[in-house]
């Protein structure tokens, strides 16, 4: 098949999944209304290969599952995430994850696990198949380990294996796109202990997988009109707490199986590639948020006062900081043993970092500069009244015509302060990992010894071996402060949360 049509995909989506949503079970992803609202979003990676196919397809195949070989492959790459981003008004639109789940899956699998993952790749590859993954688990007490919960449901674990298969038991939470994918991928969330062999699993299955169940969240749920919530009227993302109730799973989809000192290594290769798509997809999002912050100062009437410009200078600042590091991540990526190219893990921390971290304040100052009308404006209903609207063109009006000004309202209110802002804030601080997450792997990325080697030049200091003299370690020198990085590039993931 190779590249499949929306169309193509929508019929794949019906089938016998259990998909709970507001208390009652959907029979046809297509008849609900707010489903088949996301699964129009996430067809965006079909269509896109239609009037897009050289940016799109790349050997006959989705571009989306190209596995880098090269810098030039993670620009290409860069480029369609950007595309695919801008088409869905600045967020993921389906086919991302899955693809970053599937390039952590073959650069870390070993033996049988790495001939299954391959197999599956392949068939991804000739079914043009879209995927979730599911990663993030419940959790329970985070100050525990896995085999350390109270409930021992609270990380996803492997119950009974036999030659044929092996039996999971667990939830995972925050899948997103589950609803409209054609297979779920689950990967581990952290790194695992020996006594926590039991919950380092990594497979593939169809969403209608007997035992599995997909408790869909109606954040944001209800049909909008395109006047008030232009935004949130036509992109939706859809989120799942997936269920896994003794689920089988046959052994040709399972990847990783009680390979415990693997899990952090895998989640590490994870977040490489699904941080690069963070900055990427992002960056249409900075553009919209960049763009409705100079459209509501014009409109207002403000947009040439001091205090405004300083804060659109800031808002440009912050989002070329973003794009540029983007682009450098790109520019330091190098292979791996496998021969695939993994964009550099401290800039991609880095440019994830520098977007969460002022997020709050260009929202802020969205709200700013908008004023109270966010609000208080008028609703589709009394728009649409002809006998209404000239009131509001005439009170409305503004350094623009009133409708001009109300729609502009109407974009930064969704942006923000209405629940698909909300929806967005919680997103950009938390998706595609947390502030200290990226501080965690921006410290395990970076390599400070030279940086030292040249403080210690100007202090006038001796060039020692410092592990062995007078028996006393400098900082990160010496082996017990600062392990060595594994065979990815990375520190062990337990070495932080240990600390």
């Amino acid at each position: 098949m190779g590249v499949r049509t929306a169309e193509q995909y929508r019929k794949g989506l019906i089938d016998d999944r259990t998909i709970v949503y507001r208390g009652r079970r959907v029979i046809d992803v297509e008849q609900e209304p707010d489903i088949r609202s996301a699964t129009d979003r996430c067809a965006l990676c079909f269509s896109i290969a239609a009037d897009r196919p050289a940016l799109a397809i790349r050997d006959g195949y989705s571009a989306f599952y190209h596995l880098p070989r090269s810098r030039e492959d993670l620009i290409a790459r860069s480029e369609l995430l950007q595309e695919i981003s801008r088409r869905g008004a600045g967020a993921i639109v389906l086919k991302e994850v899955g693809s970053d789940a599937l390039f952590a899956l073959l650069r870390t699998c070993e033996g049988e696990g790495l001939d299954r993952i391959r197999a599956f790749y392949q068939r991804c590859l000739d079914d043009d198949l879209a995927l979730a993954v599911a990663q993030t688990d419940v959790k329970g007490n985070r100050s525990l380990t896995p085999s350390q919960q109270a409930d021992p449901d609270l990380y996803l674990r492997i119950v009974a294996s036999d030659a044929d298969s092996i039996t999971v038991r667990g939830a995972k939470a925050q899948t997103t796109y589950s609803p409209n994918a054609d297979e779920i991928v689950v990967l581990p969330t952290r790194a695992m202990g020996r006594d926590d062999a039991d919950y380092a699993v990594s497979f593939a299955i169809p969403p209608a997988t007997p035992g599995l169940t997909l408790y869909v969240s109606p954040y944001s749920a209800g049909q909008r009109n395109e006047f008030e919530f232009p935004l949130s009227s036509r992109h939706r993302m859809l989120e799942s707490l997936t269920v896994f109730d003794d689920v089988r799973i046959p052994r040709e989809r399972v990847f990783m199986e009680r390979q415990w000192e693997m899990a952090g290594p895998l989640t590490l290769a994870f977040v490489d590639f699904h941080r690069h798509t963070a900055i990427n997809y992002k960056l249409p999002f900075l553009d919209l948020m960049l763009g409705a912050a100079n459209l509501v100062a014009d409109a207002n009437g403000i947009s040439h006062a001091g205090h405004v410009r300083d804060k659109l200078a800031r808002m440009v600042a912050w989002t070329e900081t973003v794009r540029g590091l983007a682009e450098l991540s790109n520019i330091r990526a190098l292979p791996d043993d496998r021969g695939v190219w993994r964009p550099d893990p401290l800039v991609v921390n880095l440019a994830k970092y520098t977007f969460a971290h002022g997020y709050p304040e260009a929202a802020a100052t969205l709200v700013d500069l908008a004023g109270g009308l966010l609000v208080t404006g008028p609703g589709a209903e009394d728009w649409a009244d002809p006998s209404i609207r000239p009131v509001l063109e005439k009170y409305y009006a503004g350094a623009v015509p009133g409708e001009r000004r109300l729609r502009i309202a109407n974009l930064v209110a969704d942006l923000t302060v209405r629940d698909y802002g909300g929806y967005q804030t919680s997103l950009n601080s938390h998706a595609e990992g947390s502030l200290e997450a990226e501080k965690m792997q921006m410290i395990r990325s970076f390599d400070p010894g030279s940086a030292m080697r040249y403080a210690e030049e100007l202090a006038g200091l001796v060039a020692v071996d410092r592990t062995v003299a007078d028996g006393v370690g400098h900082g990160r020198s010496g082996e017990e402060d600062w392990p060595s990085v594994d065979r990815l590039g990375c520190l062990p993931l337990d070495w932080s949360e240990d600390r």
